[in-house]
């Protein structure tokens, strides 16, 4: 006879069994409609065919995602952002800004003696002052003052040009569609702006080596040495202000001038670009209006630059004074404008240079691999 404890000992074990039985099951059914979702053959007997499984459902157009027009379509501001073409848009002003100024060097440095003493400008006195600056120093003597120049002109027109490629696309005056002047006037000022802030000092060590003897001044570095010995650094940026109140103007009106001109050059041949004698023509009378809208700024500027160097006693201390003080005793046409007409022959040389040069090069860097992948 079977105990009654028995019989419960039987039971249970069989409950646990029908438990364990559903519980499999179950668990089967979930493993089941898993793998039915995510349709990925798990057999690792056969690698190279779950591969072929899986790519085969990424390329599936059920499992694609769909590629907006934005993916596709190059943002213009990056790609003028980028490193290689930033690069390229410096290499290009740096050649241009070097090649220009080395050309015009004899008849800048003219210009600024006759713009910081009072001697009255001519062509005859022009031409004596470089005849007799060859004879008494040599050859050599009328480049004095380029190696600042080069010093200066070179990150200045590195950073003028691409700067200006920076804000023409943040002001979207690049575009086929734009035709605001006043846009590439703005342009054109900021990137003169923001150039002429960071090379300053290089520009006013540049004019100072330019008035004087090379006894006075042998190289930029003694330049910047006397001027923090004697006058401490705040001397560093005399005649800043007149500086940029004149670099808008020079800058805003050169460049406007010089992109509109290309804009209807366009418009009226068809052409997709003008050829290098029609870029230096462009150039050369954006840089004779940009030189004429600012040139009284520039007098000023190269006053007080040059102020306790040339023989006079005036301080030029600040604008208004610098500006009375060469009306009432050289006039407007003799003082404020003393040497423009010099600055009509070296102004759309060098300004007719460094554009076209800036667009030849910058397009020639622009075919190179190294480039290429900005564009």
């Amino acid at each position: 006879m079977i105990s009654p404890q028995r019989d419960r000992i039987s039971v249970g074990k069989q409950n646990s069994c029908l438990w364990a039985s559903q519980a499999a099951e179950h668990t089967a059914r979930n493993f089941a409609a898993m793998s039915r979702s995510m349709e990925v053959d798990l057999r690792i007997s056969n690698p190279a065919h779950t591969l072929q499984r899986i790519r085969a459902m990424e390329s599936s157009p059920q499992h694609a995602r769909p590629i907006t027009t934005t993916e596709n379509t190059p943002n213009p501001l990056l790609i003028k952002t980028t490193s290689p073409a930033i690069l390229a848009s410096l290499t290009a002003g740096a050649m241009a800004g070097a090649l220009a100024k080395t050309v015009i060097a004899p008849l800048d440095r003219t210009k600024i003696i006759f713009q910081v003493t009072k001697m009255s400008f001519s062509a005859r006195g022009a031409l004596h002052f470089l005849i007799n600056s060859y004879k008494e120093a040599g050859l050599l003597s009328l480049w004095r003052g380029n190696s600042a120049t080069m010093a200066r002109i070179v990150p200045y027109a590195a950073i003028q040009f691409t700067a200006h490629e920076q804000w023409k696309h943040f002001l979207q005056t690049d575009r086929p569609d734009s035709s605001s002047t006043g846009m590439r006037f703005l342009a054109g000022s900021l990137a003169g702006v923001t150039a002429q802030s960071i090379t300053y000092p290089l520009d006013l060590a540049r004019a100072r080596m330019a008035v004087t003897h090379r006894d006075m001044y042998g190289s930029i570095v003694q330049v910047f040495v006397k001027m923090w010995r004697a006058e401490r650094p705040r001397a560093f940026y005399k005649g800043f202000t007149p500086t940029m109140l004149g670099v808008v103007p020079y800058a805003g009106v050169s460049f406007c001038t010089f992109e509109t001109l290309k804009l209807k050059h366009k418009e009226i041949s068809g052409k997709s670009a003008p050829n290098p004698l029609e870029r230096l023509l462009f150039g050369a009378l954006a840089g004779l209006l940009g030189q004429t809208a600012s040139y009284p700024l520039d007098i000023v500027r190269r006053r007080m630059q040059t102020s306790g160097l040339n023989g006079c006693n005036y301080p030029y201390d600040t604008i208004r004074g610098t500006i009375h003080y060469v009306y009432r005793t050289e006039g407007i046409i003799g003082g404020l404008y003393k040497g423009l007409s010099m600055n009509w022959i070296k102004g759309p040389i060098a300004v007719g240079i460094s554009f076209a040069t800036f667009d030849i090069c910058q397009n020639a860097l622009k075919e190179l691999p190294v480039f290429r992948s900005a564009q």
